[in-house]
This record gives structure tokens, C-alpha cells and sequence, in this order.
């Protein structure tokens, strides 16, 4: 009687679980996710606080879920787009020029910033107290960059560099290292880590009004031209339909006030649209530091 009973209850065990599951079946598919990458220009947790509402926002007007994921290296989007399966990233300039070339990315919009610029430029700096005026006293200092894939933190100065006749870094530096990101940079050349630096002129600008040491102990060395802003770039199969939702979400961002308060987190004043042919200045740049963006090497070495 006992094992009959057993025997009750296993079946009917497995009669439930196949309701369950022919309800889950009939249930409507669960909504696509995005997964849309994030270079570390600024820390982790900065870089998600400010990314966070927008995530919020795009999935809710678009109807797709939209998760951010942040790369522990600049490169490392590049490598791991199609590895990991991204359907998009917000690339910086000089990684953007190699998604353009390496994986056939789609550009789609980026932000205006708060100066009213779509555009960025490199700002190589040093300390006050280091004695380097110009070029000719840098010799022998220890250098800061951001990654070997940052138009601002790594390209624009390597140029600036090989235009003043240095072809070696070793043996003109008495040392220079590789700090991640713009802000850890510019408070590697703070703390005294590093002589001089090379950012961003917006994170600059960002970690300059937040922290009057800057305006105390750096001092601007050069300027370079400008170049695009982080934009969205997504791989070249995805859904158009998505594809023109999430450009005219981004672009439309402005008109609302809810959409504004989400532009204030993200530091901007509102999307505008992106092409291939916006990133040319970067190409320029590229060449002018003797690197072939289809074959380039960005490990940090």
C-alpha cells in the first residue's frame, strides 16, 4: 500500500511539473537584452553611477532590457566584443576608430558635454614642482598615460612625442607606466606617482572642479585637436529596428525632464548623431603616431 502510494505521488509529481511547464510555455518570450560594453575612463563604481540611469531609461522607452558591462582594460572592448557576445559599446574615440576597422561596428550617437562640445581633446600636464616647463624638460621624468587604446591618454601624447623627435619612450623617460583610467592619471601626477600626465580635457575639467589641488599643482603643458566623444557603437547584424529605437531614444533624450535628469547624471547636455566619417580626426592621430589601426598592438607593455 505504501509503495503504491509512492508511486501516486510520483506521478503526480510529474504531471504538475509538465503543467508547469507547458504554462511556461505558453507564456510570451521574456523581453531581448542588450549587453553594451564600457571602457574604464573613469573607476567602476564612478563609471556605473553614471551609466546607470541611462541603462534605466533606454531599457524602459525602448523596450529592451539594456546591461552594462566595464571592461577592465580600454583594449580589452575591442577583444571582447565579439568573444563575449556585446551587441554594443560605448567606445572612446580611439577604440571606436578600431571597432570601425576591426569589426565593422555601427556608430549611432554621442553626447554633447557640458561645455556644449560633442568633441574631447588631450591635455598633457605636469606638476608645478617638477620643473618641466616644454618638451625639452621632460627628459629623464616619469610619465603617466591612461591605455594604450586612448586617443587622449596614450595616442596624442605618443604623437606629440615622435614629432619632437623621440622614438624610444624607454630611453627618454626615466620611467612611465600605464595608470587604467583618465582620473587615476591625473591623481597619479597629484600624489607625486608620476611627473607628468596625459587625460582628457573633460575628466580633466571633472576632477579639476571637484579637487582644487589641480588648479594648485598641475600645470597645462599642450593641447591636442579634437576628437569625437565616447559614442554607441553596435555590431553590424543587429536588429535595425532596435538599432534606429535606441539611436532615437539617446537623441531625443533632451526633450523630456525626465530624460534631463538622466543627461545631468551622465554629465551631458544631450545625444546627437554619430557617423563613420566623424572619427576621421582619430585616423589623423593614429597615423601621425606611426600606428596601423587594422594590425595595432594595444596590450600595455
Amino acid at each position: 500500500m505504501m509503495r503504491l502510494w509512492s508511486i501516486k505521488r510520483v506521478l503526480l509529481a510529474a504531471l504538475m511539473l509538465a503543467l508547469v511547464q507547458s504554462a511556461g510555455a505558453a507564456k510570451p518570450a521574456a523581453a531581448e537584452t542588450l549587453t553594451i560594453g564600457l571602457i574604464p575612463e573613469l573607476n567602476v563604481f564612478k563609471q556605473m553611477e553614471r551609466f546607470r540611469p541611462l541603462g534605466a531609461y533606454l531599457s524602459r522607452e525602448t523596450g529592451v532590457e539594456i546591461r552594462f558591462t566595464i571592461l577592465s582594460r580600454y583594449g580589452n572592448l575591442v577583444e571582447s566584443f565579439q568573444r563575449d557576445g556585446m551587441d554594443g559599446a560605448f567606445f572612446g574615440s580611439f577604440t571606436g576608430a578600431l571597432a570601425i576597422e576591426q569589426l565593422g561596428v555601427v556608430p549611432l550617437a554621442r553626447p554633447v558635454n557640458l561645455d556644449g562640445e560633442s568633441t574631447y581633446h588631450g591635455v598633457i600636464y605636469a606638476r608645478k614642482d617638477s620643473g618641466i616647463r616644454d618638451f625639452a624638460d621632460m627628459r629623464d621624468k616619469k610619465f603617466a598615460f591612461v591605455e594604450k587604446a586612448t586617443t587622449a591618454g596614450y595616442v596624442y601624447p605618443l604623437a606629440y612625442l615622435r614629432e619632437n623627435g623621440v622614438e624610444s619612450l624607454d630611453n627618454h623617460f626615466a620611467e612611465y607606466f600605464f595608470a587604467g583610467s583618465h582620473d587615476a592619471t591625473i591623481y597619479a601626477v597629484l600624489d607625486g606617482k608620476a611627473d607628468l600626465g596625459a587625460s582628457k580635457n573633460s575628466v580633466f575639467d571633472w576632477v579639476r572642479a571637484a579637487d582644487p589641488r589641480v588648479d594648485a599643482e598641475i600645470e597645462v603643458l599642450a593641447l591636442s585637436g579634437n576628437v569625437p566623444s565616447n559614442g554607441l557603437c553596435v555590431r553590424p547584424d543587429l536588429d535595425p529596428g532596435i538599432r534606429e529605437r535606441l539611436k532615437q531614444v539617446l537623441l531625443r533624450l533632451h526633450e523630456s525632464a525626465e530624460g534631463r535628469k538622466v543627461l545631468e547624471r551622465f554629465n551631458a547636455l544631450r545625444f546627437i548623431e554619430t557617423s563613420v566619417a566623424d572619427y576621421a580626426p582619430v585616423y589623423a592621430w593614429a597615423e601621425r603616431a606611426g600606428i596601423d589601426l587594422k594590425h595595432y598592438d594595444y596590450e600595455n607593455r
